[in-house]
């Protein structure tokens, strides 16, 4: 399965009265795009906002950051099982407005243990040098929901509404001729003139049982993953619409534009083209809510490593608090054992800065850890010029001076591969 990413380079968004692709200016309709969104009922209003990299501005709580993407006829269809029926992804020609992001804000704080402000988008100072984020041009999107809402309605309406946007945005490079072309497959991994050359697999969590995903939430095709079993996926469909992440992503979950840009499935293609290795494939898991599920699933995915990819090496990372690192390590142990070399990635929860405090697990066998730090990184942010909240209490919260932890700003501490952060003993 071949998929080609069809590369449009955005430098500036900016409103107008149409929505057009200018070179690297996308022109964007605020008033097509709240049409748009208020063909849904679940919301009563909308508003815009641009947000361009270096500029001192706040923004939060993010609901999701997503890369306009759209795809071109004759391929797959745009979110399969989110925006469609739940065909295939991963075919075909993908339009790409790099460098544009839609991020959406949420309402309202979660609640949960990101504490008051949620997740932040920091568009300047010491957390933007540390977040891919902060080089973008954002679309803002600022939803107005009404009161009595169902919550996991509102946020399914959230999901439905930003993922149409970045779609409606990337069609206007269409007729456009791209910049450049990336194509994608795996094709060729069982050549004759590969044969020497091991073969590398990938194996993600996609979501932690530890918590349980709200009504109808769409994580993999449009749905939850009640009853899931691990799950062979080209690497094309993480890239291109199978995969979403949780309306619940604490702790340094995954951003949709995370997945479309998934920096281990696109490092194994990059080393797949230069011939340094075979990708053989890709398996799709979870971490597990209790000890039977958990022995069944590590067992599935690493038979299925095994005996239908054919690996010779396997890269783990985990979705989640620090319950799934017990899944990471015991599919990662079972492999060692099949004679399986495994690389594992971790993030270090541990409050009180000690090695011991953030050793989750201790298989001698699994010994290539890769850890990119965690509760231990935090910045004094200042008073910022912009302040951009769904309400005005959410913006006197966010607007600062305050104590951001790396956990509270978006993207910085992704536990599945695109963290710049690292955890050092010294």
């Amino acid at each position: 399965m071949q998929l080609t990413l069809a590369i449009h380079p955005i430098s500036e968004i900016c409103f107008d009265s149409k929505t057009q692709l200018n070179g690297a200016t996308l022109r964007v309709s605020k008033e097509v795009l709240r049409r748009l969104v208020l063909e849904d009922s679940s919301f009563a209003g909308v508003d815009f906002e641009i947000v361009r990299p270096g500029e001192s501005c706040r923004a939060g709580p993010v609901f999701d950051i997503v890369e306009p993407r759209a795809k071109a006829p004759g391929g797959s269809p745009d979110w399969p099982g989110i925006l469609g029926a739940p065909e295939t992804a991963g075919a075909g020609t993908t339009h790409v407005l790099q460098g544009a992001a839609v991020t959406l804000l949420r309402e309202q704080s979660t609640g949960d243990s990101r504490g008051a402000v949620g997740y932040v988008l920091e568009m300047s100072g010491a957390p933007a040098e540390n977040c891919p984020y902060a080089s973008l041009n954002h679309l803002i999107t600022i939803p107005h929901t009404p009161p009595g809402l169902p919550e996991h309605s509102r946020q399914r309406a959230y999901r439905v509404a930003q993922l149409k946007i970045a779609v409606y945005l990337a069609r206007a490079a269409l007729d456009a001729t791209p910049a450049r072309t990336e194509i994608l497959d795996v094709a060729g991994a069982n050549g004759e003139d590969r044969a020497d050359l091991p073969r590398v697999a990938y194996v993600g969590q996609i979501f932690s049982r530890q918590r349980k995903p709200q009504l109808d939430e769409p994580i993999l095709y449009g749905t939850d993953t009640d009853g899931m079993l691990p799950v062979v996926l080209h690497p094309n469909e993480w890239l291109d619409g199978a995969v979403a992440p949780s309306y619940y992503c604490s702790l340094g979950g995954a951003e949709t534009y995370f997945y479309q840009n998934h920096p281990v499935i696109m490092e194994l293609y990059r080393r797949h083209q230069t011939k340094e290795l075979n990708f053989a494939g890709t398996v799709a898991t979870i971490a597990s809510a209790n000890n039977f599920d958990r022995e069944r699933n590590c067992r599935f995915a690493a038979n299925l490593v095994k005996w239908a990819l054919k690996a010779d090496a396997v890269i783990l990372t985990k979705f989640g608090g620090g319950v799934p690192h017990t899944d990471l390590s015991e599919t990662a142990r079972l492999l060692e054992g099949m004679g399986i070399k495994t690389a594992v990635q971790v993030t270090d929860l541990a409050r009180d800065r000690r090695v011991e405090s953030a050793l989750l697990f201790n298989f001698p066998e699994v010994d290539a850890i890769v850890c990119i730090g965690g509760n231990s990184t935090s910045w004094k942010v200042p008073r910022v010029e912009r302040v951009i909240a769904a309400n005005s209490g959410l913006a006197e919260v966010l607007a600062g001076p305050f104590e951001l932890q790396s956990l509270n700003a978006v993207g910085v501490a992704n536990q599945q591969g695109a963290s710049r952060l690292r955890a050092m003993v010294y």
